[in-house]
């Protein structure tokens, strides 16, 4: 196997990773919006704002997982570095992302409830993402690429 193989994964693969990725991500996102909202009473505008946002980033994470898993399947090699799973549009939204909600968190410019409701409805919207990345996966025949 050449160096530049080395790290090489299966298109099928790489949806693998996706889903991984997105999972952790999700579920690491809405356990702090959950641990935020412990310190709370929590009402039913709380529940109701965190279904809008997920509704809302669940749309647009469908969107993408839509968009990546076909990027991923279009390659015309059947082998890509196991990073390919995301282009560099969204790492570097991926970077954003993660920045701005550390910066959220820690400045103390959003208040415990909003981070509560925010990051527990963005968490499961990333979740799901990574459920349907998963889907994808199991829906392909290994060698169907």
């Amino acid at each position: 196997m050449g160096e530049h193989t080395l790290f090489h994964v299966k298109k099928r693969t790489l949806l693998c990773i996706a889903g991984w990725v997105w999972l952790a991500a999700g579920i690491n996102v809405a356990r702090l919006g959950i641990l935020s909202f412990m310190e709370y009473q929590i009402t039913w505008i709380h529940i109701l704002l965190s279904l809008a946002v997920f509704c809302i980033f669940g749309l647009m994470f469908y969107g993408m997982s839509v968009k990546h898993s076909r990027r991923i399947l279009g390659y015309e090699q059947e082998k890509r570095p196991f990073w390919h799973f995301f282009d560099i549009k969204s790492y570097c939204i991926m970077c954003f992302m993660m920045g701005g909600g550390i910066w959220l968190r820690s400045s103390g410019l959003a208040p415990g409830l909003f981070i509560g409701f925010f990051y527990t409805g963005l968490g499961c919207a990333l979740a799901l993402a990574g459920i349907l990345f998963w889907i994808n996966f199991f829906r392909l025949k290994p060698g169907t690429c």
